[in-house]
């Protein structure tokens, strides 16, 4: 028996279903379905009808919070008689939404809907329509006038045994000789144009390259000549039409994209192609595209009405490129130019499907797509979802089953791991195409990985134990009454960043002294990899005030180097790149994540320093990758500093599952990855070891804005981990004097325990070197802290008095 629509068989006064947690007694499918038939119940929809059948019409749907209007057809009270324009229903496999369901349920309460949509509808009409519950299929529905000889080449036209290539143009000519009205949608004729469009694009590019990657016309196609592996890229991702190449960093994906824009340009008519990047890698992709395929390119660039005039320019110019962040802004103006290709560079910035430039760049509607990504999965296989959604919207079906046939959870509904991650490389396999630097070693250079522990100062630790004390007390606080406020998640991110700083150096926190030993142990490094004349190292932090400290020993010894990083303007960038590669006097090249991205500094450095390490192992490769890449003729070395015994060392054990999850899904790995316990309980034991594994990483930065904020080394809540989910329910308010008294407790005893001796007993106390008086130096708590005692001691002031 067919499923039926949550809103048709289930009574109007239904208890509310959970989105998180789907009953015991409902299959996955129905309680998705009844999701939507509630989410259509709550929502303000406005319902218009547009045909002349009082229920089984078309009905403009809207609503008037989100500014969302879509098309409704409705043709029955069953999963896929009906039809919304809505990008859930294209996607969701349940012939169903939200638009759907309160349209049903608007037409249920007139009199007489109930009962026509139980008989059912049948037009005088046939449809040809594209049914959408499940895979997406051509349906053909005979009208009551059909003649039955018509009707028959209509089921033959869906069943797959007529030629696809006529089969419609010929069933519909032969629909008009007999004067039967006959319907066949747009969604309809788009896929059948979609399926038809591939199979000759191939056929064109067998018959056109025959012997493949090695075909010579191919492997010359551009200025420069391509690898083997890259003219396979570049005829994969043509033959696809939309595709996602996921090579590792440093394999040349750029030459890739715009070997394969070429490909699309002789063959297939494409005239317009559209760039979007980074802002720092503008300018880049403006010269490779020179460089490589001899064509103009535009970058946009400037105010509104200035870059109005830019994409409606007649110029001739066969690529413009933009970037993420005026991606919205602009949205009307690509939309209205009409670009045949868009090639998305770093698509890891479109992991977050409800980001603004995420859901800028699915509107943008082209025939064909590439989309260039080193890391395609950073965290979550939601990220994944994102980007090949762009791609391909149908081809990893809904995320709702996705995740619920490879996320493995615990009784409390928590991600613990993933499994059968194999399977969906298998999905991806028609239109993603991913090379491991492994599979190309020998044209690769050795890498050599090596992770150094520095110790901590003791003013250093005093930084890190505090911030680590106050993690603490908030995972305890949230273990015992399982709540989490705003302003502990706040303090939570912050304490957290604070401790990560810490561990390079306490100028990083207070801007004016300096104990750390990191930077001290880079010098003494940088005496060895610099011993030859020629030699360049790439150093690598989250921070600039890192660099700041380095620059000052840097000049001491007089060695030159470059700073870039997320403010450097995008005009200023390419001057510091070439004086890397130019000025022989230049040493070194000091870059933040934010500044880093697209870099090739393959030819001049052979060595990459990371004074921090990133939460996530993907940033962590973007670094080595800048020197680690296609056209390196050395062994690349690659040393990471770990602060001994903090949330550093940690965080080593986080970055390795990440690894595994990476691996899994994309290069053959594990097809079973699970985490040792949930991510909260993990959470808790890092902390009260003190080796930092705090939760769940970090996302990476999601723009330069954003990275540029979190480089200034300012000790807020920026992007250093997500809080923790907060239960619904409320618990006790902090206690606004604990922090007092932490912070009193470890000044008493170190008062307590003075000696006659030379040395502090701690690092608030200083000794006058000539006089011997000591003098007591405290440091400031942290901004939230000092609000809450003074909103305590505030209370306690306007209190009356007892008699």
């Amino acid at each position: 028996m067919p499923r039926q629509p949550a809103s048709v068989s289930r009574p109007a006064a239904a208890p509310r279903l959970s989105r998180t947690r789907k009953p015991d007694q409902m299959s996955l499918e129905d309680w998705q379905a009844a999701l939507r038939a509630q989410f259509g119940r709550e929502q303000p929809f406005r319902i218009q009808r547009l045909g002349d059948e009082p229920v089984f019409s078309d009905f403009a749907v809207s609503n008037p919070e989100s500014g969302g209007h879509y098309r409704v057809a409705i043709r029955g009270g069953l999963p896929g008689d009906n039809f919304c324009t809505c990008p859930d229903f294209a996607t969701n496999q349940l012939g169903t939404c939200k638009h759907i369901e309160s349209t049903l349920a608007h037409l249920l309460r007139k009199r007489g809907g109930p009962a026509a949509l139980r008989n059912g509808f049948t037009a005088p009409y046939s449809e040809v329509y594209l049914e959408y519950a499940g895979q997406r299929c051509l349906r053909f529905r005979a009208g009551a006038d059909c003649p039955p000889a018509l009707a028959k080449q209509g089921r033959k036209l869906v069943d797959g045994s007529a030629d696809p290539d006529c089969a419609l143009e010929d069933f519909l000519r032969t629909a008009g000789k007999t004067g039967h009205e006959v319907r066949c949608y747009d969604d309809a004729r788009a896929f059948l144009a979609e399926l038809r469009d591939t199979r000759r694009r191939r056929e064109l590019f067998a018959q056109a390259y025959p012997q493949g990657a090695q075909s010579k016309a191919l492997r010359n196609l551009l200025k420069a000549p391509l690898y083997p592996y890259q003219a396979e890229g570049a005829l994969f991702a043509a033959s696809a039409g939309r595709a996602l190449i996921g090579d590792e960093m440093g394999l040349g994906k750029t030459i890739q994209a715009i070997a394969a824009a070429e490909l699309l340009s002789r063959h297939c008519g494409v005239e317009r192609v559209l760039v979007v990047c980074p802002t720092s890698l503008k300018y880049q992709w403006q010269r490779e595209i020179a460089r490589f395929a001899g064509r103009e390119a535009q970058a946009i660039h400037g105010l509104r009405p200035a870059r109005q005039q830019q994409y409606a320019s007649d110029a001739p110019c066969w690529a413009k490129i933009t970037n993420y962040e005026t991606l919205s802004r602009d949205l009307d103006l690509i939309q209205a130019w009409g670009p045949d290709l868009v090639i998305v560079d770093e698509a890891q910035r479109i992991k977050n499907w409800n980001t603004i430039a995420a859901r800028s760049l699915k509107r943008i509607a082209s025939p064909y797509a590439i989309v260039l990504t080193g890391t395609p999965l950073e965290n979550r296989l939601e990220e994944l979802v994102s980007i090949v959604q762009f791609v391909d919207q149908h081809r990893l079906g809904p995320t709702w089953k996705l995740l619920n046939e490879h996320q493995q959870r615990d009784e409390a509904g928590r991600v613990i791991g993933y499994r059968a991650l194999d399977r969906i490389a298998g999905t991806l396999a028609p239109i993603m195409l991913r090379r491991r630097k492994a599979q190309v070693l020998d044209q690769l250079p050795g890498r050599i990985d090596n992770t150094l522990f520095v110790p901590m100062t003791e003013q250093q630790r005093v930084h890190h134990d505090e911030n680590g004390a106050i993690v603490s007390r908030i995972v305890q606080r949230w273990r015992k009454t399982g709540y989490l406020s705003d302003a502990d998640q706040r303090r939570l991110t912050c304490a957290l960043q604070n401790m990560r700083m810490s561990c390079n150096s306490t100028y990083l926190l207070d801007h004016e002294t300096d104990h750390g030993s990191k930077a001290d142990e880079l010098m003494t490094l940088l005496e060895d990899l610099l011993e030859q004349p020629d030699a360049k190292v790439v150093v690598f932090s989250q921070w600039v005030r890192t660099h700041e400290l380095l620059i000052r020993r840097l000049e001491a010894r007089g060695w030159g180097h470059v700073l870039f990083h997320g403010g450097v303007p995008s005009q200023r960038r390419p001057a510091l790149v070439d004086r890397f590669h130019e000025d022989p006097g230049c040493r070194l090249f000091l870059s933040t994540d934010a500044g880093g991205v697209g870099l090739n500094l393959q030819h001049a450095a052979a060595a990459v320093v990371n004074m921090d390490l990133p939460w996530n192992p993907a940033v962590l490769e973007q670094r080595i990758g800048r020197v680690h890449r296609l056209g390196q003729k050395r062994s690349v070395q690659v040393v990471n500093f770990v602060a001994q015994g903090t949330i550093e060392e940690g965080m080593l054990s986080v970055l390795a599952f990440k690894r595994s999850l990476f691996a899994g899904v994309l290069d053959g790995g594990e097809s079973e990855v699970f985490l040792q316990g949930t991510r909260l309980s993990q959470f808790m034991a890092s902390v009260e070891k003190v080796t930092g594994a705090m939760g769940e990483p970090e996302s990476g930065i999601a723009d330069e804005s954003a990275a540029a904020a979190g480089e200034a080394g300012v000790p807020v809540a920026s992007a250093a981990a997500p809080a923790l989910p907060s239960p619904p329910e409320a618990g006790p308010a902090p206690d606004p004097w604990a922090a007092l008294a932490d912070a009193a407790l470890p000044l008493l005893q170190a008062l307590a325990s003075r000696g006659a001796g030379t040395t502090p007993a701690a690092p608030w106390i200083e000794r006058d070197p000539h006089t011997g008086q000591e003098f007591l130096k405290l440091p400031l708590p942290q901004p939230q802290t000092v609000q809450r005692l003074a909103d305590a001691l505030r209370g306690l002031l306007s209190r009356p008095p007892s008699a």
